[in-house]
Parts: C-alpha cells; sequence; structure tokens
C-alpha cells in the first residue's frame, strides 16, 4: 500500500483556494481600467518626455518651467501657462522635433498679467495642495495627473482611466482652499 504525501496534498489544495479566492476580487470603483500599454511603450514614453521636457527647459525663447509634458503612446500632451503665443507656437515646434514623438495636443494657455513673488508662493502651496488631494481621493489617486497654478487658476492635465476619474479631480481641486477656477485639460487614456 502507498503512503500518500499529505504535505503535497494540502499545499495543491491551498494553491488552488489562493487562486479561485482571487476570482471574487472586488470591482474598481474608479470604473474601467485604461488600455494597458506594454512595458517597453511605458519606457519608450518616458524617454520622449525626458527628451521633450529637455528641449523645453533648453531653448531659451520658451523657458519651459511652467510646462508640463505627459506622454501616452508617443501622444505628447503640453500642458500649463506661457507668457504670449510666440511661446506656445515654438513649444509645439521643439515638441514635433523630437523622435519618437507622434503627435502634439497642445493645452498651453497664456499667463494672466504679471505674477509677484506672493502670488508665486500662493500658487505653490495650492499646487501642493491639490497634488496631495488628488493622490489621496481614492477615486483619482493618479501620478498621471499634471497640476499647475497661476494666480489661483488651476489647470489639470495629463491622462486619466476614465470620464469619472477626470470629473471626480475637478470636483476635488475645486474644493481646495485658494482655487479661483479649475481647467481641465485632461484626456482619457487610449
Amino acid at each position: 500500500m502507498r503512503k500518500l504525501n499529505t504535505g503535497i496534498f494540502f499545499g495543491a489544495a491551498g494553491a488552488l483556494l489562493v487562486l479561485l479566492a482571487g476570482c471574487n476580487k472586488p470591482t474598481d470603483i474608479a470604473g474601467p481600467s485604461a488600455p494597458s500599454i506594454t512595458v517597453g511603450t511605458q519606457i519608450d514614453d518616458t524617454v520622449v518626455s525626458a527628451k521633450v521636457s529637455s528641449a523645453l527647459m533648453s531653448n531659451e525663447d520658451i523657458k519651459g518651467y511652467d510646462i508640463k509634458v505627459a506622454v501616452r503612446k508617443g501622444e505628447v500632451m503640453l500642458s500649463g501657462f506661457v507668457d504670449n503665443q510666440a511661446q506656445i507656437d515654438k513649444s509645439i515646434a521643439v515638441t514635433r522635433a523630437v523622435e519618437g514623438v507622434t503627435n502634439v495636443d497642445n493645452k498651453l494657455v497664456l499667463k494672466p498679467s504679471s505674477r509677484t513673488i506672493g502670488n508665486k508662493i500662493d500658487d505653490g502651496v495650492i499646487t501642493a495642495k491639490v497634488k496631495s488631494a488628488l493622490l489621496a481621493d481614492s477615486a483619482v489617486k493618479s501620478f498621471d495627473i499634471g497640476v499647475v497654478t497661476s494666480k489661483g487658476d488651476v489647470q489639470l492635465s495629463g491622462f486619466a482611466d476614465s470620464e469619472t476619474q477626470i470629473v471626480r479631480a475637478t470636483e476635488v481641486t475645486k474644493g481646495i482652499e485658494g482655487v479661483q477656477k479649475v481647467t481641465n485639460q485632461m484626456s482619457v487614456k487610449k
């Protein structure tokens, strides 16, 4: 008569239970997930983002400190505030010239009249509060949202998993003290 190895039996049964338990995973309250992309595409997008950011920062005509760059599958979204239309045009041209860029989605906005040092400090505090609130909100919780503030006007940009997430990001931002206006330039991931 053969002796049954109970350790193997219970180990296999335990593994089966763990797999079956994963089938009852709760659904995501933020809505359907965004279409996935490969690790290679994510790496390519990161490289393109770094190249675009570097090109914008090194261009004397742009001075791209208030420009956010988001990349998804080679499509570059430029957002933020610039001083004049020439900087918008130059930013688009510089971005298109970067290898790996397939399309440029311009969300750049002209800055309101000149800002004081106090405005800049206030805007930095508002930006930090908005970013913290977005990360803390379970329906948003995204590092893919760019936040730029100018005189209390907050611009949200980047890519979200769903339209629900975009709406919620706007609601959260409007609830932050000091926010005068919210412009949502976000897009749903494709």
